[in-house]
């Protein structure tokens, strides 16, 4: 009985210290670990990006999956009041999007396929907006996924600019 006993206090000692070592080494990582960022949509613009994507937030189907009025609008809008030259905004397929007939807003477009539009503008204004109309098809409509990547100068702004869809 004094041996079962012995050996359950120095196994339990042993333990608790174990423990509380381990406690303590994870608390001092977790405190030097630098703090990660939380997720969200627009975790791929920086902070100092004056530019905000706009899109489509709601719309209908009609049928042939076909996104009916004028299709989705994707756009850009200057919140700064600084002049930026040479802007591009391109729109890619990721899933199950096709695009059709597109409109500048604030541009020109420069490239368009079934799967990629590409707006232009040479010198995008201080609080003006840069986008385009899209007669869009969604092959399937509850997973959908377009992506944004944005080129200019006089900024400082990541060129993937996230995702749109379900």
């Amino acid at each position: 009985m004094n041996r079962t006993r012995m050996t359950t206090a120095i196994l339990a000692t042993a333990g608790a210290l174990t423990a509380t070592q381990l406690g303590l080494a994870g608390s001092a990582s977790a405190a030097d670990a630098p703090k990660a960022p939380k997720a969200s949509a627009a975790s791929a613009q920086s902070s100092a990006c004056p530019i905000d994507i706009v899109y489509t937030s709601r719309f209908r189907i009609g049928s042939g999956g076909w996104v009916t009025g004028d299709g989705l609008y994707f756009g850009l809008k200057n919140k700064s009041t600084k002049t930026f030259k040479k802007v591009t905004f391109t729109v890619s397929n990721v899933k199950n999007v096709r695009f059709g007939t597109a409109k500048a807003k604030g541009g020109k477009v420069t490239h368009k396929t079934s799967k990629t539009v590409s707006v232009y503008d040479k010198s995008l204004k201080g609080k003006a907006s840069l986008g385009v109309r899209v007669e869009s098809r969604l092959l399937n409509t509850r997973s959908y996924k377009v992506k944004f990547k944005v080129h200019g100068t006089g900024w400082n702004c990541a060129v993937n600019q996230g995702t749109w869809g379900a």
